[in-house]
């Protein structure tokens, strides 16, 4: 862990001097809750882009890779679609030295899971998430669809609903293996699918002082109502609903962060 990007509260306002948060006060604005919890994390340009150049790593400074690594050590399980996972080149989910040991002294597994969302199971099992991963990642399906060669072996197939994935009952199962804090990094057809599903706890934005221009996508779309999340989703008048700010957080070089959650 690094504190090498200063980051400093901006509201709630701070008491005292308000410098910049050190790893362990970082980490403490980001907390595990205690129900069962889908947080989800995105980088997003001040016109609302999702990516430059097809990817969100140029979205992407260290501030905003601060705090994505410091959620990606507290969770459980790291909820990712299809899509995200080949066009970011999703490595192993392996944490520093320093954030296995935050892991163990808090009475976690060294490694988070990994839990891909795949409805056509186009799938590369040679994929260093999946060749490489220091535990069996879980792939989330429908009944339907055909694993390609290789890839039960390794991962674990979990097949909910039919002909669609239901996700509602797939966080379900992720549940009743004792992961119960899910983060969520997109991509946005999977962030459109929860919401629509009200499956959304929390939501982590970091604002980028950067202007895109036309033409990248925003970091939700896709239907809503069933044919987006499985046959319990509420209908499009459901969509909205209030997600309260609990906190802004500032850096040095303009990039605000932003994280909002139930009550």
């Amino acid at each position: 862990m690094t504190a090498d990007f200063p980051v400093r509260q901006l509201w709630p306002a701070p008491a005292g001097a308000g410098g910049p948060l050190d790893d362990e006060a970082l980490i403490a604005r980001y907390p595990r809750a205690v129900v069962p919890w889908l947080r989800v994390n995105f980088v997003t340009s001040i016109d609302g882009a999702a990516e430059l150049d097809g990817r969100s790593a140029g979205l992407s400074g260290g501030p905003d890779k601060r705090v994505f690594g410091i959620l990606r050590m507290v969770c459980d399980a790291l909820l990712v679609g299809a899509g995200t996972l080949r066009q970011e080149r999703y490595r192993a989910l392996r944490p520093t030295a320093a954030r296995r040991a935050w892991r163990r002294r808090h009475g976690l597994p060294e490694f988070p899971t990994l839990v891909v969302v795949s409805a056509g199971l186009d799938l590369d099992p040679a994929q260093p998430a999946f060749a490489e991963a220091p535990v069996r990642p879980v792939v989330l399906t429908h009944t339907a669809a055909e694993p390609p060669p290789g890839l039960t072996g390794v991962a674990e197939l979990v097949r909910c609903g039919d002909d669609r994935i239901d996700l509602a009952a797939g966080l379900a199962h992720l549940r009743r293996r004792g992961l119960h804090q899910v983060l969520c990094e997109g991509g946005p057809r999977l962030f459109g699918a929860l919401t629509a599903a009200d499956l959304v706890d929390e939501v982590c934005l970091t604002v980028a002082p950067l202007l895109a221009g036309p033409g990248p996508g925003r970091i939700s779309t896709g239907p809503t109502g069933p044919e987006a999340a499985g046959p319990e989703a509420p209908g499009p008048e459901a969509a909205a609903r209030l997600l309260p700010l609990r906190h802004a957080l500032g850096a040095d070089d303009g990039t605000l962060l932003l994280r909002h959650a139930r009550d």
